[in-house]
């Protein structure tokens, strides 16, 4: 049952260093990824642990997690947007890929200031899965998950002292979500985030599109929405003052 799922903020007792691309992990099983051809764990590893534990010990938690008995289910990275602005230009902080996608193997380096140094106390959310959003077969899909991480991670925010959340946002589109770990627009809107700055995703661009952007813009057409609204990034955040 999905009410046996426990959400909590992620604490250097374990720290989740790779993402739920393949599926909900174990503990157990979070060191023994499958091999991959063009993901060189042992080296995201290496860089992953001692990054998001230095995170961690500075800010109290850089990730909400949900788990299902053994089985993380469910994850939502989140930074300050001082940190994320450290990792700037691009998005920077995957812990999935390597640089530039990814953070630099020396960001670890970085003086990453505490919450009482920080004149914007906004936090950004990177990324959130349930279950894992490129498999078909997921029983953690639209089950409420989403909301409840979203949830914890506001009220978490507003105890520790931070005073708005923000995240990126795209149009209601299936792919989008499966391949970038963005929610839609609506998702943030139902939570009560609201739209302060919208783009058009660069990433998201016609010419010279990869297979991703192609489906994208074929899914957009299917459901009646024109390519441009499909290629806009929104900008949105939750106040917690």
């Amino acid at each position: 049952m999905l009410s046996d799922v426990a959400i909590e903020m992620m604490s250097s007792r374990f720290i989740l260093w790779r993402c739920l691309h393949a599926g909900p992990l174990t503990e157990a099983t979070l060191d023994q990824p499958r091999p991959h051809p063009l993901v060189p764990w042992d080296r995201l590893r290496a860089r992953n642990l001692p990054l998001l534990a230095k995170l961690t010990q500075v800010y109290g938690s850089c990730a909400v997690v949900a788990r299902h008995g053994t089985h993380i289910v469910g994850q939502l990275r989140f930074y300050p947007k001082i940190v994320c602005d450290m990792a700037a230009p691009g998005p920077g902080l995957c812990m999935q890929q390597t640089f530039p996608a990814g953070p630099a193997d020396d960001f670890i380096g970085n003086n990453f200031p505490p919450l009482d140094q920080i004149a914007d106390k906004t936090l950004f959310v990177h990324c959130l899965m349930t279950g894992s959003p490129q498999q078909e077969d997921n029983p953690y899909k639209r089950k409420g998950l989403g909301s409840r991480l979203v949830r914890t991670l506001a009220g978490w925010a507003r105890e520790e002292g931070w005073h708005a959340v923000e995240a990126t946002a795209y149009a209601d589109l299936p792919s989008i979500y499966a391949v970038t770990g963005q929610a839609g627009k609506t998702f943030y809107e139902k939570l009560g985030f609201s739209v302060i700055e919208t783009g058009v995703e660069s990433a998201f661009a016609e010419e010279g599109a990869e297979g991703f952007v192609r489906a994208l813009l074929k899914e957009a057409a299917d459901q009646g929405m024109d390519a441009m609204a499909a290629r806009t990034r929104y900008t949105m955040q939750l106040p917690l003052i």
